[in-house]
């Protein structure tokens, strides 16, 4: 006896359902958008790691609003790093964290830094200010930056801006290619 063919299975199906009547709906226009599912499931990832991160850590240290930053991992070459501080790479994204409350400032990094990464840019730019105009006068958001950033494994780097691109108010990413499959 033969196997069941794939028509078979379709013609059994078609038989027992019967007759069908197609409905319009006219209520909603269907609006399909790309998912890009490997992006999606590192950013939940990343937003359930960062998320622990912000809500449980308070830095002490203080990071002065005239202060620069400098940041690398481990395996970053120094030439790297000074081509980055000398504004020598290419930004290709920026982010301007200005007037943002720390939340919403961390989410909106979390998520450009999970664009970033899902669209292969390797080179960024953070504006966050010098904090003249937070309550005490004191570079908050910079601060919880400087920590957040060296939490987060697809920064391998990071640097204070030159004067023309925003000083000590603004930081050079470098960021982790993805890895092609």
């Amino acid at each position: 006896m033969s196997e069941p063919s794939d028509q078979d299975d379709i013609d059994l199906f078609r038989q027992e359902i019967g007759d069908i009547e197609h409905l319009t709906q006219d209520k909603i226009t269907p609006v399909t958008k790309p998912i890009d599912a490997k992006a999606a499931v590192q950013r939940r990832s990343i937003d359930r790691k960062e998320s622990k991160l912000a809500d449980i850590y308070e830095p002490n240290d203080l990071v002065g609003s005239e202060e620069s930053l400098i940041f690398r991992r481990s395996g970053i070459q120094e030439r790297q790093l000074s081509r980055l501080r000398g504004g020598q790479i290419k930004m290709d994204a920026e982010l301007d964290l200005h007037g943002m409350t720390i939340p919403v400032a961390h989410q909106a990094l979390v998520n450009f830094i999970a664009d970033c990464v899902s669209y292969n840019i390797c080179s960024a730019r953070l504006i966050h200010g010098k904090g003249w105009s937070s309550k005490h006068h004191k570079p908050i958001l910079k601060t919880k930056l400087n920590h957040w950033l060296r939490d987060m494994d697809n920064v391998l780097a990071f640097c204070s801006a030159r004067i023309e691109d925003g000083g000590t108010g603004a930081l050079y990413l470098l960021l982790r290619k993805q890895v092609k499959k």
